[in-house]
């Protein structure tokens, strides 16, 4: 009997974990591999474009990335 409800107990667990979205690492691992897309920008940056924060090229306006410089992730434009 004791272990039929430990079974039932760790059962409520694993469904409990999977209606707020599964385990943790998982989605952890999916940020990593966002943050391993933005490379460091190819143009020459000034100090005014650090106005421009980002963390992900999604958080940028059209026809701009999210690249990496010395104050931080910004938005660049790629017409330039």
């Amino acid at each position: 009997m004791p272990t039929q409800a430990l079974l039932l107990i760790l059962l409520l667990c694993l469904l409990l974990l999977q209606a707020q979205g599964g385990y943790h690492k998982s989605k952890r691992m999916q940020e990593i591999q966002l943050i391993k897309e933005i490379k460091v920008c190819e143009k020459h940056t000034t100090i005014y474009m650090c106005r421009r924060p980002c963390e992900y090229h999604q958080d940028c306006q059209a026809n701009n990335i999210c690249c990496s410089t010395f104050c931080g992730n910004i938005c660049m434009s790629t017409l330039q």
